[in-house]
Formats: C-alpha cells, sequence, structure tokens
C-alpha cells in the first residue's frame, strides 16, 4: 500500500503547545480518528500513513495553525470538528473563519460548523430563516451573535427577542412578584447570550432603554417591527395560529431568525408551529430553512454523545413498536 510522509514547520515564535495541546491532547484527539501517525518532534509536526490521510491531516494542521498565529486557541473539540468537517467539505476551512462579532472580553465569534457557517449565511443573505436542530448547536447564540454585531455596526435601531411562555404545571397569575420576574426565567437564557457578548452592564443599559427587548411571544400581537432583528427562540412550543401571527409582524429592514428542537416540545398532543411550516412556506422567496444535527453540537463533546444516544434509544423503540404492530395485526388476520 502507498504511504505518504509530510513535516509541518510550526512558525517560528509560535509555541508548540498552542496547536498541540496541553499534554498533546489536540494530537492525540486527532490520531483517534485518523489512520495517520501524527507526531510532534521539535518545532515540527510530522505525519505518516495513507497519502489521503496524511493530506486531510496536513491541512487540518495548517488551518489550527494559521488559527494559533492570529491568537485563537486551538482544543481537542474544535481540532476534531474541524477534521470532521474537512472529510465532509474535502476543502480547506477558511470559510469558518467568518468572525460574527468581537466579544467585549475579545473572544471572536464564529461558525464552528460547515453546518454553522450555512446558518450564519441564510440569515445574511434572506429577511426570514429558520433554523431546526438538538441542544447545543448554536441556534439561539450564533442568532444573537449576528443581531448583537448587526446592532452595533447601526444596520437595525433594535434587537427583539421572544419565546412562548410555556407553563409547567403553574398557572404564572399565581406565581409571585411582577410580571417581568413572573416572565424572567422563562427568558434567562436570552440574557445568558447577551451578557456572553457585552458586559452585563451595557446589556442592562440597553433593555432599560429599549434597544434590546426581551418579551414573551404573546406580547408581540398586533405589533409591526420594523428596523429590527428578531430572533424568536424555542419555535417548538409555538402554536400554528402563534406562528402566523409572529410571522406577520414583520417590518420594514427587519430580519426575524426563528429556532427550534422539534424533539423537545412541551406541548404534548397539539400541532406545533414548526409542524408544517416547511410545507407551508415552501417556494416563498426571501424564506430558508437550516437544519442542523449532532455532527453541529459544539457544547461539552459529551452533549454530542448524548444527543446520539437518545436518537439510537428513539429509533430502535420506534422500530421495536412497528414491529409490535405488525405482528399484532397479523394475529388479528389468522
Amino acid at each position: 500500500m502507498d504511504s505518504a510522509k509530510v513535516r509541518l514547520s510550526i512558525p517560528e515564535g509560535l509555541d508548540p503547545a498552542a496547536i498541540t495541546g496541553a499534554g498533546d491532547a489536540v494530537l492525540r484527539a486527532v490520531e483517534e480518528r485518523t489512520s495517520a501517525c501524527v507526531t510532534l518532534r521539535g518545532d515540527a509536526i510530522s505525519l505518516a500513513g495513507a497519502p489521503d490521510e496524511v493530506e486531510l491531516v496536513t491541512r487540518l494542521f495548517t488551518n489550527l495553525m494559521r488559527d494559533a498565529s492570529h491568537g485563537v486557541p486551538v482544543t481537542p473539540d474544535d481540532a476534531v470538528r474541524a477534521l470532521d468537517a474537512l472529510r465532509m467539505s474535502r476543502s480547506d476551512l477558511s470559510a469558518l473563519s467568518d468572525d460574527i462579532l468581537l466579544t467585549y472580553r475579545g473572544h471572536a465569534i464564529r461558525p464552528k460548523t460547515i453546518g454553522q457557517k450555512r446558518y450564519i449565511d441564510a440569515i445574511r443573505n434572506n429577511t426570514l430563516t429558520f433554523c431546526m436542530g438538538p441542544a447545543g448547536t448554536g441556534k439561539t447564540y450564533l442568532a444573537m451573535a449576528i443581531a448583537v454585531a448587526a446592532l452595533k455596526r447601526h444596520e437595525v435601531g433594535r434587537i427583539v427577542l421572544t419565546r412562548p411562555v410555556v407553563e409547567a404545571g403553574e398557572n404564572l397569575g399565581f406565581l409571585p412578584g411582577t410580571l417581568q420576574e413572573k416572565i424572567d426565567p422563562y427568558v434567562r437564557p436570552l440574557f445568558d447570550a447577551l451578557f456572553d457578548m457585552t458586559d452585563m452592564e451595557r446589556g442592562y443599559a440597553l433593555v432599560e432603554q429599549g434597544v434590546i427587548e426581551i418579551a414573551p411571544l404573546a406580547y408581540m400581537r398586533g405589533r409591526t417591527l420594523n428596523d429590527a432583528i428578531v430572533v424568536l427562540d424555542e419555535a417548538q412550543n409555538t402554536t400554528p395560529e402563534q406562528m402566523k401571527m409572529f410571522l406577520t409582524r414583520l417590518g420594514f429592514n427587519s430580519k426575524f431568525i426563528i429556532t427550534g428542537d422539534t424533539t423537545q416540545r412541551d406541548l404534548p398532543g397539539r400541532r406545533g408551529g414548526l409542524t408544517d411550516i416547511e410545507e407551508i412556506l415552501a417556494g416563498v422567496d426571501d424564506v430558508a430553512f437550516i437544519h442542523l444535527n449532532r455532527s453541529d453540537v459544539v457544547r461539552h463533546a459529551l452533549v454530542g454523545r448524548i444527543v446520539e444516544a437518545y436518537d439510537a434509544y428513539e429509533e430502535a423503540h420506534a422500530d421495536a413498536g412497528r414491529a409490535w404492530e405488525g405482528g399484532r395485526h397479523g394475529r388479528a388476520h389468522q
């Protein structure tokens, strides 16, 4: 079998640990997912193995060195996601070096998977974007980043963040506190994302000034939202009537971003606002639908494995249920 060898020199002045990770964790993570042999020798990374795998890992470390040279930290999870993206796209990762926003801490927010890049491009190129996917795929976080970046560039005058308030056994009217105190737990994830991008004092100031509005979906009725980026989060918990109401709030110079995870509905037994939305809006211009999956999960690596385990469990039980139904009907016809 043909074999290839490549020696990649680490740029002068760059600490090798910035690329290989603490205790060479990045190297180990890459080696676990490729047949190529990866070793660090002095100020160079040596690769050996099948030509296609060596070529793949060469492109990976070329991109990782570029990121490290620009001060972007390299983690094992980042390296694995980048390797998976390269396997899918067979191109370099320059498309993922698309900084959306520089946070107040100096951290660059950018897409980390090919799916996330498609999501960002869809938002930029369409007035209305739907994004469906499991937990941890960055649906809400990236939408928030796009919104805050647009606000900073004065492309819009405000941000509106909304969620359906789905009660879990307690009626809001009977909970203690003011209305704002009652709804805060429902919109807290939106606050968390906001404060990760802008310092808390500045964030609260923008909320108090009305530049950033965070409110339950019911508050959208009767309004027209102009000059704004509007994010509807947890849209799987809307009803079809609520979804229609929300979409018809669209005003001039506005973008709507709708995110949801159809596997985590809190309204069992009822049709959801996302159930038939692709069929309803099929063929409508300026509307995009993006589907993210477990390969786009960018939280702790364990989150991706949890999502995968749930998918496998549900699929196995669905197959068992179909088999049971088939056997029952077979016996009934005997």
